[in-house]
């Protein structure tokens, strides 16, 4: 038993080493500038993405597991909190890029600090898993693991923000720098074929089962029932989207619901996000620069606002997350984030943890839309078939597009 415990808190070192590893190898091709602006507040800027992702290690582990835990810099839990307000005042989230200190070099010393630390403290659990300050050896192994596979998936969660946040920090410059000039993710797409799908009436269990990683907001597992649908077996391409804006889809207010109808005229929407048109051809901005636009390739960074207009031109709809969830085992799903027809609310018999872990999930469950699948932002590993994105309807600087059903 002993030696199975010893087994798997090795195997947790060396998920921590490669998570942390893997957003340091996102950072090489930046430079020093690159790392603070923030043009708008959902963005974040690199540094305080890699320093908020540290932060929580040593909020929430270092300083509860580790006995006479000094903080690398006392001032750093203001800066770098992002909205747990049961742990104290933070840094507003839209003066995050007005940070000119601590430098960068010194948020890398941050980073470095407490994997030392971490790194000790996995190690030290793996040597001998029956250590324990203060609590029983089995609770404190639970709750230590619990907190650093949440935190490697939040790492993870911050890793694809880090490339959408960027993306749109770029996007923002007149010259349109380039990342990489390799990296156009948005470019490898969906490979399935045309037709739809049938799933039939039936009671679907729905939310997350077994005993692998899920959020909180995953579960609990449920059964809902489906009345028997179709569903799209590929997602929208650019190419249909294109016919969309021929057709005057942003121009028509029968295809909108009011507040999408105010949001088009308000934000004089016109076009997915980076779109933009040159000598009558249509080009996106890329984090590999501005290129030609791959018709066949599903649509990108739109809001749910258009992806329902869009369903509607169509005389179709988008898909209930728990008809994506029913659904899902038919398809390879993960190109983008699909936005789905449901907003974000708590399944039956939802509980948030106790403490500041609680406010993770439950607290943004009002005003947002659920998105389902994964993109080609995010991180090896980190989907899953329950998992559950959300964002306002608004928003679509993350990799969105959309699936149809009827």
């Amino acid at each position: 038993m002993q030696a199975t415990a010893t087994g798997e808190k090795r195997g947790l070192l060396e998920y921590f080493e490669r998570v942390r590893a893997h957003t340091e190898e996102l950072c090489k091709p930046l430079e020093i500038e690159d790392y603070i602006p923030q043009p708008t507040v959902d963005v974040s800027p690199p540094k305080w993405n890699i320093a908020h992702t540290t932060w929580f290690f040593e909020e929430m582990i270092l300083k509860k597991f580790v006995e006479g835990y000094r903080e690398f810099d006392p001032q750093f839990g203001f800066l770098f909190n992002s909205y747990y307000n049961s742990i104290g005042q933070r840094t507003a989230r839209d003066h995050r890029g007005d940070l000119s200190r601590p430098t960068v070099k010194r948020v890398f010393e941050y980073r470095r600090h407490v994997d030392k630390h971490m790194l000790n403290l996995l190690g030290s659990e793996a040597r001998d898993p029956s250590s324990d300050v203060d609590r029983g050896p089995e609770t404190r192994n639970s709750e230590l693991e619990t907190l650093i596979v949440l935190g490697l998936n939040h790492e993870q969660q911050h890793q694809e923000l880090f490339l959408t946040d960027l993306k749109y920090t770029f996007a923002q410059n007149p010259i349109q720098p380039v990342y990489r000039s390799d990296f156009y993710p948005e470019e490898r797409g969906d490979d399935s074929l045309d037709g739809w799908t049938k799933i039939p009436v039936g009671i679907y269990e729905i939310g997350h089962a077994g005993d692998g990683f899920c959020f909180d907001n995953e579960l609990a597992l449920h059964q809902v029932l489906l009345n028997e649908f179709e569903v799209s077996n590929r997602l929208v391409t650019n190419g249909e989207w294109i016919k969309f804006i021929d057709a005057g889809g942003y121009r028509d207010s029968l295809l909108w619901h009011s507040e999408g109808w105010d949001w088009v005229n308000r934000e004089n929407v016109t076009a997915p996000l980076y779109w933009q048109k040159s000598d009558g051809d249509w080009q996106h901005y890329t984090l590999a620069g501005l290129r030609d636009l791959p018709l066949d390739e599903p649509v990108c960074h739109i809001s749910w606002y258009e992806a329902s207009a869009f369903a509607e031109w169509n005389g179709m709809r988008l898909p209930t997350e728990f008809e994506w969830e029913a659904a899902n085992a038919k398809f390879a799903w993960g190109s983008r984030w699909e936005w789905t027809g449901s907003a974000y609310l708590p399944y039956p018999g939802f509980r948030k943890p106790a403490g500041a872990v609680g406010e993770y999930n439950g607290k943004f469950m009002i005003n947002q839309m659920v998105l389902r699948g994964a993109s080609v932002a995010t991180p090896e590993g980190h989907s899953r078939p329950t998992y559950r994105n959300f964002f306002h309807p608004h928003l679509r600087w993350q990799f969105t597009g959309l699936r149809l059903c009827r």
